[in-house]
């Protein structure tokens, strides 16, 4: 289960809210190269406990809105493992200015691979370590980079696993 960030306008964000599969057909458009959309790889959940600790399933902290926001593209849709979430630009912005103050070090305090393998944090690689930690630490670096960037051009952002 990959995690992915797709950073749109306005104006396309509310063309999928009104046709999902113009979304879709976005994402698995082989032909267009799509320097929009960021992949994270599977450090998603990982992200997520780093943040709130919690996993995804138990997870009830506002910060599990940069991954999932639970505003739905398309209920009915499904881009290989359930529907895709978006937020505003508004919203963006604002997540930004909290994620953006967290430090690899703040993350690394909250790095505990026992509860983490407790809870089932995908993918399950925290007897790892070091290096678990670091994947999962690039995947935030990325997650921040995609914010700012969005937040800079004022857009909103698609989330979704495939």
């Amino acid at each position: 289960m990959i995690g992915n960030l797709l950073r749109v306008k306005q104006s396309e964000l509310e063309e999928y809210l009104q046709n999902s599969s113009l979304l879709e057909d976005r994402i698995n458009d082989d032909e267009t190269e799509n320097k929009e959309l960021t992949d994270i790889d599977k450090s998603w959940d990982g992200i997520i406990f780093l943040l709130t600790g919690q996993s995804l399933a138990n997870a009830e902290h506002n910060l599990v809105r940069v991954l999932f926001s639970g505003q739905l593209i398309d209920e009915e849709q499904d881009l290989g493992y359930g529907p895709a979430h978006y937020l505003t630009p508004k919203q963006v912005a604002e997540l930004n200015t909290e994620i953006s103050a967290i430090t690899i070090n703040d993350l690394k305090l909250k790095f505990n691979p026992q509860k983490m393998n407790e809870l089932e944090v995908y993918p399950t690689i925290w007897d790892e370590g070091d290096d678990a930690f670091d994947y999962v630490a690039d995947g935030f670096k990325t997650l921040q980079d995609v914010f700012a960037e969005a937040t800079k051009k004022g857009e909103a952002i698609i989330t979704f696993l495939n």
